[in-house]
């Protein structure tokens, strides 16, 4: 007799609340398959810093949308990582899709552990989010109608959230993504004074970008009571990844969807009909 819980493919969305994990966990319901949700306040719980809760969450899965909060930048996360495969390797899981960050050598690392777990596995990289400016550490200079980062003119090709849960969410239900890292961004290079001007069109107020030292952009950070680390990530994106590394486009998101990815004009555009960046009169 066939088990029922392995007829059932579980997937587990680890992070499955946040940017991505949710919107890969919402494609995946929607398309009919069984998501647990990997997360602190999940039943069962999952939290990387408490592997001894891990094997509650793995039960019956056989495949693994994987994020490494705040980034596999931190330290800790390769050890983390294999840890995980591991254990998901001893549980059963047969594909394992990996969330990592372009121009990272320490997230490179944690891509190469997954690529020699034994499972099937799919990487995707990703440049900085659309999303950073609606529902993440950004989205209070928009209100605030200045965009102040220490990021002069280095241009970065934003990508999408849509577009990586999109492609994550294939990866895991469908056939012929294993062993390609597909590395996604959007369809074009930007400034922040080029996100700026986009955000002014959208919004239909003027949002500047105010470029700034950066000591004094995480002084300022850990002033305001920022969490730990977040201010790190901040710190380690701005003072090394954002340095022209990852100043170019490539095809993840057509190899992986067969279509462009997503514009930030019209991302600003979505966002703003929502009324997310309304500011009171």
């Amino acid at each position: 007799m066939t088990n029922k819980t392995e007829d059932k493919k579980i997937t587990l969305v680890i992070g499955g609340t946040g940017k991505t994990g949710k919107r890969v966990a919402d494609q995946l319901i929607q398309k009919g398959h069984e998501v647990r949700i990997g997360s602190r306040t999940a039943i069962p719980a999952f939290d990387w810093d408490r592997e001894s809760g891990w094997d509650a969450a793995l039960e019956g899965v056989s495949s693994i949308y994987i994020t490494y909060s705040p980034d596999l930048a931190m330290p800790g996360a390769t050890d983390a990582i294999s840890a995980l495969v591991s254990r998901a390797r001893l549980r059963g899981a047969k594909r394992l899709v990996l969330l990592s960050g372009r121009g990272e050598k320490e997230a490179q690392a944690c891509e190469e552990i997954v690529q020699d777990s034994g499972l099937e596995w799919t990487i995707v990289r990703a440049s900085w989010f659309n999303q950073n400016f609606s529902e993440g550490a950004f989205i209070d200079m928009v209100l605030g109608g200045a965009i102040t980062l220490p990021a002069g003119g280095t241009p970065e090709p934003f990508v999408d959230v849509d577009d990586i849960a999109e492609v994550a969410a294939a990866a895991l239900i469908e056939d012929g993504h294993n062993g390609e890292v597909y590395e996604v961004t959007g369809p074009r290079l930007m400034t922040m004074s080029d996100i700026a001007a986009e955000l002014s069109a959208a919004t239909g107020r003027e949002i500047t970008f105010v470029d700034v030292p950066h000591d004094a952009f995480i002084d300022e950070l850990t002033k305001s009571g920022a969490p730990t680390d977040v201010i790190w990530m901040l710190d380690y994106l701005f003072a090394t990844v954002l340095d022209g590394r990852n100043a170019h486009l490539t095809d993840g998101v057509e190899r992986a969807l067969g279509r462009t990815p997503k514009d930030f004009a019209d991302y600003a555009r979505d966002v703003a009909a929502t009324g997310a960046w309304r500011v009171a009169a």
